[in-house]
């Protein structure tokens, strides 16, 4: 295995272990704040009892999240220096606002929100939440504009040549507003609402079926089933909006997506599919038509295929296919569960029904699931670019990277990262364990 592949196999492990815990704390964030804003409007002590235990969860995901993230940060001076020079000017100043803006913000009043129930108050300790929230959400906001400008880079100019050229900004909003950026961010964030929100809807059903905490764990549901239904359809609208974005700034991504060959015709949309990459051809389920009318408003326009770009820039087309069609797939399914949730929530069944509480367990994995499929069907889906039409990925190497170290690393990194995982998983085990301490009985509205 050349060295290139098991540099980007070690950042994409690195990452994509990382990117666990970020949409976690991010959606239960959210949860938090509107928690203890109940409990402040209603007085009800229920809701002061499932904040701290939710509390005591985003900690947990924060502290892993921040364990795993720093790696990264090193690799992209060991492995991808190049990369990093060409680029450092404009992802370093939207790295650095993320540390500024997000993560000392975040950071700051963790301590607070953590320990501080008993003191300064009420109002400031929802004041902490509300900055931890926005923390969270804020260091989403610059990760997503850093990684968006690789896809799609704006406000900017080349300044040197060969091996010293590198991007300067030379217009920052142009580069935050590049044209990606906001449909990504959008979809980012319903992905994160998404996790938290399946999160709190698995170990509040576990309760439920267990027959612990059950005051608890249906004020919970109701909250959390909100936001994994407003987030789950929000998904749906913020991934068509991204998708005509690709067709516009990234068409052999798009054509990728969707096994389309032809250079320059209607395409239809794929339910099941499988690329022949060789024969250039798709065979699969497919709905003729139908993605010219999502990018075209018209099923007869025609959308650029892969034969309108050279062998060496397009991407490895059945890998990217797969993922973006599972990723839909399991995005589809979370929305059917948010929606079957409501439905018995209303007519007054979820409570009671074992098999829908069942799958409420398990769904917890789906946002995972979707966030990780998505990933990879985006940044495979932009190869062979490192930066879109500007660097390749195999020019970002660093230039004096061994093979041995890669391997070394690649290894111990994944060992740790799996220590990092069980030890969440145990720790996590053990604070469901425990439960919610001292939840009172549920009040009428809540029962």
């Amino acid at each position: 295995m050349d060295i290139l592949t098991l540099s980007r196999i070690q950042f994409a492990v690195t990452i994509a272990f990382h990117y666990i815990y970020p949409p976690l704390s991010i959606g239960l964030g959210l949860l938090l704040v509107i928690m203890e804003g109940m409990y402040l409007k209603t007085k009800d002590p229920l809701y002061l009892t499932m904040t701290k235990f939710w509390a005591r969860i985003f900690g947990l995901t924060f502290a892993i999240g921040v364990a795993t993230g720093i790696v990264m940060e090193f690799e992209f001076g060991t492995n991808w220096s190049t990369y990093s020079r060409y680029v450092g000017d404009v992802f370093g100043s939207a790295l650095a606002a993320e540390g500024i803006f997000a993560f000392f913000l975040e950071s700051g009043f963790l301590a607070l929100l953590l320990f501080g129930w008993d003191r300064g108050g009420k109002g400031l300790h929802f004041f902490a939440t509300l900055m931890v929230c926005l923390g969270a959400h804020f260091s989403s906001v610059w990760i997503v504009i850093a990684g968006s400008w690789m896809q799609t880079p704006a406000g900017y100019h080349i300044v040197g040549q060969g091996l010293k050229a590198r991007a300067e900004i030379d217009n920052f909003w142009a580069m935050v507003f590049n044209p990606s950026s906001m449909d990504r961010l959008l979809h980012v964030i319903m992905g994160c609402y998404q996790a938290g929100a399946f999160l709190v809807l698995s170990i509040s059903a576990f309760y439920l079926l267990k027959k612990q905490h059950e005051a608890f764990a249906k004020a919970s549901i109701k909250i959390a089933l909100g936001l994994a239904l407003f987030a789950s359809f929000g998904q749906l609208v913020s991934g068509h909006s991204s998708a005509i974005i690709a067709a516009k700034y990234q068409p052999a991504k798009m054509a990728a997506f969707e096994g389309h060959y032809e250079r320059s015709a209607p395409a239809g949309l794929y339910i099941l599919g499988w690329v022949d990459e060789k024969g250039e051809r798709t065979r699969g389920i497919a709905i003729p038509g139908f993605l010219s009318f999502l990018i075209h408003g018209d099923s007869t326009q025609p959308v650029t295929g892969l034969q309108a770009f050279d062998k060496k820039d397009r991407p490895p087309v059945n890998f990217v296919f797969q993922t973006y069609h599972a990723m839909i797939m399991v995005g589809i399914l979370l929305i059917l569960i948010s929606v079957t949730g409501t439905i018995l929530l209303f007519r007054r069944h979820l409570f009671q029904n074992k098999l829908f509480l069942k799958v409420l367990v398990f769904s917890v994995l789906g946002p995972q699931f979707a966030n990780q499929l998505g990933w990879f069907s985006a940044e495979v889906g932009r190869q062979p670019w490192i930066v879109y039409g500007l660097l390749r990925t195999s020019e970002g190497l660093s230039k004096v990277i061994k093979h041995g170290a890669v391997w070394t690393s690649l290894i111990l990194f994944t060992l740790i990262y799996f220590v990092l995982l069980f030890l969440f998983l145990y720790l996590l085990d053990k604070k469901i364990k425990a439960g919610p301490a001292a939840a009172p009985e549920a009040t009428g509205h809540l029962a």
